[in-house]
């Protein structure tokens, strides 16, 4: 399983915001955006505050992508 933080990095730049913008304004470190950036996972706690730094829900900024496995499992 992996996630995508694809949703989020398109609404940085539809906001026209860097991802250090993002960092000042959800109050997070570098580091958190920087493992987003490699699809790592994060705390619930990172992803509130990004939340509520864009006034958005959680499924706005990423998103479980499911391997072909765990597709197969699920059936």
């Amino acid at each position: 399983m992996a996630v995508s933080y694809k949703k989020l990095w398109k609404m940085l730049i539809d906001k026209d915001m860097k991802k250090k913008d993002l960092c000042a304004k959800a109050g997070i470190s570098t580091a958190s955006v920087t493992k987003m950036g490699k699809g790592g996972h994060v705390t619930t706690e990172v992803l509130a505050k990004i939340c509520a730094a864009m006034d958005c829900g959680v499924d706005d900024i990423m998103e479980i992508v499911l391997d072909e496995s765990e597709k197969i499992e699920k059936r």
